[in-house]
């Protein structure tokens, strides 16, 4: 198309043939040079899309491979952490077969959970605390019955904790179930 506008052009301005005729010489020279070179970048563009590409793909692959790793291996870590408190559970559990005083047993099983709890609240995990008598938040607990208000200040608060709370690095990881007041 941009041949036949300048063919266009010369026969318009036959006085300028001379000019014409070499500016139209080198024209197509430079047409043709900066076209192989737009087709080069248009390769060497080509080829780093593709290469980011694949290099973006194996960045995913990478990291979602790493990711289940991680998760495989944080539990882990906790079971490693989980173990010791087992360990005492079942030491408890044999002594109470043998124990000729039941104050001994308790001691140790208290002894085991607060091991137990302690091992919990380093990996995170915090109980929801003082959730009697505190007005009902459905973003933290969960109201399994409404039984009447034994007065009326204790209306839509919370009258008992069925089931306890949990967080996990302040993320609810287990909503408290109550009762609440009517």
């Amino acid at each position: 198309m941009m041949n036949e506008q300048e063919n266009n052009i010369q026969d318009e301005n036959l006085e300028d043939l001379d000019q014409t005729a070499a500016t139209e010489s080198q024209e197509p020279e430079e047409e043709l040079s900066q076209e192989e070179k737009l087709q080069q970048e248009l390769a060497d563009t080509q080829d780093r899309y593709t290469r980011l590409f694949a290099e973006f793909d194996n960045y995913k692959k990478r990291t979602s491979k790493e990711r289940v790793e991680l998760i495989q291996s944080a539990s882990k870590d906790v079971l490693n952490r989980l173990l010791p408190v087992l360990d005492d559970l079942d030491r408890a559990l044999s002594a109470m077969e043998t124990a000729p005083d039941v104050e001994s047993v308790k001691v140790g099983i208290d002894l085991v959970n607060q091991k137990f709890r302690k091992t919990l609240a380093l990996e995170g995990l915090k109980e929801m605390e003082n959730l009697i008598g505190q007005p009902f938040d459905a973003e933290y607990q969960e109201a399994i019955t409404a039984i009447p208000a034994p007065s009326d200040d204790m209306k839509n608060k919370i009258i008992d904790v069925v089931e306890k709370g949990y967080f996990l690095n302040d993320k609810v990881v287990r909503f408290a179930k109550v009762v609440i007041g009517q």
